[in-house]
C-alpha cells in the first residue's frame, strides 16, 4: 500500500505535508519525535511546510489512528507510528531518549493487579523513568 492509499484509507486526503511527515516516521531511526522534531527534518530536506502544519498534521494522524502520542516527563507530546502492537516505555531523564520495550510478566500482573482491585483492565500506558548507566551511551549529550 503506497503512503497515499494509507491515508485515503484512514480518511485524509494524500496532500503533500501528509506524505511527507508519513515518510518520516516511516523512514526515521528516531521512532519517537516531537513536532519539533519532525519540523527539523523537513527544514534539513528543504521543505516548505510550517510547524502549525506539523502540529495539525500529527493531530490529524493521532486522530485518524496512525500514530499515537505518548506525554512524557518533557512535558512534549511525541508521537510515533502506531503499529497496533502494544509496548511500553522506558525514558532516559538524562537525554530523553526512549526505548521501547514489551514484558509479558509486566503485562501479566498489570492484568492481575486490575482483577484484584475489580477492574477489568481496557487499556493501559507504562512510562519507566531512569537515569542511562551506561558508559558509552550513544544517546547522551556531549558535554
Amino acid at each position: 500500500m503506497t503512503n497515499a492509499d494509507e491515508l485515503k484509507s484512514s480518511g485524509l486526503k494524500a496532500t503533500l505535508p501528509r506524505i511527507k511527515i508519513l515518510e518520516i516516521f516511516q523512514r526515521a531511526a528516531q521512532r519517537h519525535m516531537t513536532a519539533e522534531d519532525v519540523f527539523k527534518v523537513l527544514l534539513v530536506d528543504g521543505s516548505d511546510i510550517g510547524l502549525a502544519t506539523v502540529y495539525r498534521v500529527l493531530m490529524q494522524f493521532e486522530q485518524a489512528g496512525i500514530l499515537s502520542r505518548n506525554h512524557f516527563e518533557s512535558g512534549k507530546s511525541v508521537f510515533e507510528l502506531n503499529e497496533g502492537q502494544h509496548h511500553d516505555h522506558l525514558v532516559c531523564l538524562d537525554c530523553g531518549h526512549v526505548e521501547e520495550f514489551f514484558d509479558a510478566q509486566i503485562e501479566a500482573r498489570q492484568r492481575a493487579v486490575a482483577i484484584e482491585r475489580g477492574f477489568a483492565l481496557q487499556e493501559h500506558s507504562l512510562a519507566l523513568y531512569a537515569h542511562c548507566t551506561r558508559k558509552n551511551c550513544p544517546h547522551r549529550p556531549s558535554k
